[in-house]
């Protein structure tokens, strides 16, 4: 009887080991499987669709000059619609004012050549203050429709293909964006389309890059809008108007200096650290 005992407790213990242990490996392999399903689920490959914004931007890049349109952005131009352009704004007012406003973030939306015309314009047709800040307004409205649009296009698909670099650069350029981002602005040297994209590839916060953008670009507004706030006096005289005078030391070392300020906090950061 005892041996009858002991035989069937020895075979419901090898049934159990048969049985059970399956079901609990089967179980936690399931469980896996279940962890492992939001990860692939949740990464996000690069889609053709994101390029959208971006496609629309350079096809109206394209079909402005295709058509011949930078004609109108010249200085030959203002002096051939000079009067028709004065009368203009003294009859419409408010709407005058939006729609320079609206044309220049267009302008710079699309990286169209002629923003230091446009900008001499604007001091010509309302005055230096009034038309430096209705420059700045549009051109800040311009450069971050193209910011948003290349970071939803194309910053994934650079940060796959750079792998490390690109992070490596983008936390460094994180930590003092806004010093960055004002230097950058600052100094002419840096083409203005190329300063509204490098950010957008760094993940540089909205309101940081809005903001560093809006001042770091008046120092350099306003120079070419109290150059157009003279230019009807030049176009009269038939003199040529200095496209380059923001490169004359009197305008660029203090902006310069300016520039230099806007770096400092990075550098005490990196002494303090020292």
């Amino acid at each position: 009887m005892d041996k009858e005992l002991v035989g069937m407790v020895g075979r419901a213990s090898e049934q159990h080991a048969l049985t059970g242990f399956p079901k609990e490996k089967t179980l936690g392999n399931d469980t896996q499987k279940d962890s492992a399903a939001p990860e692939s689920g949740g990464k996000t490959g690069f889609s053709p669709a994101k390029l959208i914004p971006v496609v629309v931007l350079v096809a109206g890049l394209v079909v402005f000059f295709a058509f011949d349109l930078d004609r109108y952005l010249s200085l030959t131009a203002l002096k051939e619609n000079r009067e028709a352009l004065t009368g203009w704004v003294a009859d419409t007012g408010l709407v005058a004012w939006l729609a320079y406003a609206g044309m220049y973030a267009v302008v710079t939306a699309f990286s169209i050549p002629g923003g230091a015309v446009m900008t001499i314009a604007g001091g010509f047709l309302f005055g230096p203050w009034l038309g430096g800040t209705l420059t700045v307004f549009g051109a800040t409205i311009g450069a971050t429709a193209i910011f948003l649009a290349a970071r939803y296009a194309l910053a994934d698909l650079l940060r796959d293909k750079a792998g490390n670099a690109i992070r490596k650069m983008e936390d460094g350029f994180k930590e003092n964006a806004l010093s960055y981002l004002l230097f950058l602005r600052l100094i002419p040297v840096f083409p203005f389309w190329l300063v509204n994209l490098v950010p957008a590839f760094l993940s540089v916060p909205v309101g940081v890059y809005i903001f560093g953008t809006a001042v770091g670009i008046i120092p350099g507004t306003f120079v070419y809008a109290l150059v157009g706030d003279g230019v009807g006096a030049l176009l009269e005289a038939g003199q040529d108007v200095n496209l380059g005078i923001i490169f004359e030391l009197r305008f660029l070392l203090p902006i310069i200096g300016l520039a230099a300020l806007a770096l400092l906090p990075v550098l005490y950061k990196k002494f303090k650290v020292h």
